[in-house]
């Protein structure tokens, strides 16, 4: 699996970014879900999708856009396709948390753990794990009978 930078679906990816870099965010949201109406191939559809998801506005759609994007991701049996996961896992627990399912939270960030060893040693890698470690954190106080321990994260 590559991303190639000439795939019309990896162009308005990147497009939206920039707008979103921009604080052009109702654009870019608009560029996403033009990526998304183009996207034929697995590989387009997770990319698009989990632009999509970063755009919606409230906690059930992001989650659904979150699994749609690792659905996808899914189908694609490639190795490195393996460190993406991480942090779809760690999006998909985040939702659970924030709608209040901790279970489901708690089993996707153990998920979006196991997979970890995936990531690069870089800026990514190092984010996302710390996500994944705040997550795991946040859970666990949440179902301990002895918060002291616990610290705001």
């Amino acid at each position: 699996m590559e991303f190639n930078p000439e795939n019309i679906v990896v162009k308005r990816c990147a497009e939206g970014m920039s707008l979103e870099g921009a604080g052009k965010t109702a654009e870019a949201a608009q560029v996403f879900w033009q990526a998304w109406r183009e996207a034929t191939l697995d590989l387009e559809k997770f990319i698009s999708a989990h632009y999509v998801a970063r755009h919606q506005k409230n906690v059930a759609d992001k989650l659904a856009w979150d699994k749609t994007a690792l659905a996808f991701a899914l189908k694609i049996k490639e190795e490195n396709m393996k460190a993406h996961l991480p942090s779809l896992y760690l999006n998909i627990a985040k939702c659970h948390e924030d709608m209040g399912d901790g279970e489901e939270a708690k089993k996707n960030y153990f998920l979006a753990q196991d997979f970890s060893e995936h990531l690069t040693d870089d800026g990514y890698g190092q984010m996302t794990k710390a996500g994944i470690a705040r997550g795991m954190e946040r859970i666990s106080c949440a179902h301990s009978k002895t918060p002291e321990g616990c610290t705001d994260v």
